[in-house]
């Protein structure tokens, strides 16, 4: 049995930030010219990818090394003299004594997500209903499109942006990504969207969408069995997902064996 205890939040933190490493760093390798870039300060890995990218923020604050007020001193220097916004995504398990010391510094928090996990061999030997394949480098352009257009169905404004996002998350290192196929008229076309990041053992299931028309027909469930198949196939033992606390999101992981092992809060310099 897999506890919720400090082991394996450092795991699953440590893939997070692995997974937003490499971002930074395909962005900095698709586009040379970019101040995409990242760091280790004081255990914690700070990433930054803009001003106005979600992966611009840290994650391990306080859970590998304990934390000090230099320690955000350093991290607040590397980020201001990017001018990005500074942010950081902290387990509960790395005790009062951190938050209270991010309330000191004028933090506040501005989100609260679940991180869940579930061990993968129980689920791996299980096929999916629909088509799921792995999806070639050619088929980048595809997968992001695909991608955006799902998540960008109510919010129209933001397509080219997730675009631009599918493409470098396409071009990740050990970030493998699949499509789900739905049959019409005989036809079997694009109509999903999922990635995995692989770290030391840990899959994390990133960017799993649906465009609108193809909703409700089962493809996440099978994009999910899918991608658990393969994690299992490279060996990993280890399955972890995030998602806003309480949403369907994270209703949709606990059916599918996902359990929480904690909540996470994201703080923000004000």
């Amino acid at each position: 049995m897999q506890f919720a205890d400090l082991a394996l939040a450092r795991r699953l933190e440590a893939t997070e930030a692995y997974s937003c490493a490499q971002f930074a760093q395909a962005r900095k390798s698709l586009f040379p010219d970019c101040s995409s870039d990242w760091t280790r300060i004081g255990g914690a890995t700070v990433v930054f990818d803009g001003s106005d990218s979600p992966v611009t923020q840290t994650f391990g604050l306080g859970l590998f090394e304990p934390l000090t007020p230099d320690i955000l001193d350093e991290i607040e220097a590397w980020s201001n003299k990017r001018g990005a916004p500074i942010q950081h995504e902290v387990c509960p398990l790395v005790g009062v004594e951190a938050l209270d010391l991010l309330c000191t510094r004028g933090y506040r928090p501005i989100e609260i997500a679940s991180v869940m996990h579930q061990p993968i061999p129980e689920r791996a030997s299980k096929p999916p209903v629909h088509r799921v394949e792995l999806i070639q480098p050619s088929e980048a352009n595809l997968w992001s499109e695909i991608s955006a257009r799902g998540w960008s169905h109510q919010h129209p404004e933001f397509l080219q942006m997730l675009r631009d996002f599918g493409v470098i998350t396409a071009n990740r290192e050990n970030n493998p990504c699949f499509l789900a196929y739905a049959t019409v008229n005989g036809n079997a076309e694009p109509a999903a969207a999922g990635a995995l990041s692989i770290h030391q053992g840990v899959a994390l299931f990133i960017g799993a969408t649906t465009l609108p028309e193809f909703r409700r027909r089962g493809l996440q469930s099978a994009l999910l069995a899918a991608r658990l198949r393969h994690a299992h196939a490279l060996g990993c033992d280890l399955a972890m997902m995030a998602a806003e606390a309480g949403s369907e999101s994270q209703r949709n992981a606990e059916r599918n064996g996902f359990r929480i092992a904690y909540t996470r809060i994201k703080w923000k310099l004000t």
